[in-house]
C-alpha cells in the first residue's frame, strides 16, 4: 500500500507541477515506490530465484533513476550554456 501511495503522489506531482526540478523529484518518488514494491516482493519470495530476480529488478530501477537524474542535470546545464540564466526560463516546463 505504501508503494502505491508513493507512485500516486509522484504521479500527482508530475501532472500538477510546472517546475522542472519538482517534476524530476516527483519522478524520483515514483521510482522509489516501484523500488519499494520490488523489494517487498523479494522479501515475500519463497524461492531464492524469486528473491534474486526482485533484487535485480530493484537495482535496474535504481539505475534508471540515476540516469534520469543525469539527464535532468544535463538539461539544466544545456539551458544555462545557451544563455538562459533567468530562473523562470530554467525551471518552467512548457508544452
Amino acid at each position: 500500500m505504501l508503494s502505491c501511495a508513493l507512485v500516486a503522489a509522484g504521479l500527482y506531482g508530475v501532472m500538477t507541477r510546472r517546475d522542472l526540478v519538482a517534476v524530476l523529484a516527483s519522478i524520483e518518488v515514483m521510482l522509489g515506490g516501484a523500488t519499494l514494491l520490488l523489494v517487498a516482493y523479494g522479501a515475500a519470495g519463497s524461492t531464492p530465484a524469486a528473491v534474486a530476480s526482485a533484487q535485480g529488478y530493484a537495482l535496474l530501477v535504481l539505475a534508471v533513476g540515476a540516469a534520469e537524474a543525469a539527464v535532468g542535470i544535463a538539461l539544466l546545464v544545456s539551458l544555462i550554456r545557451r544563455g538562459r540564466t533567468r530562473s523562470e526560463d530554467i525551471t518552467e516546463v512548457r508544452g
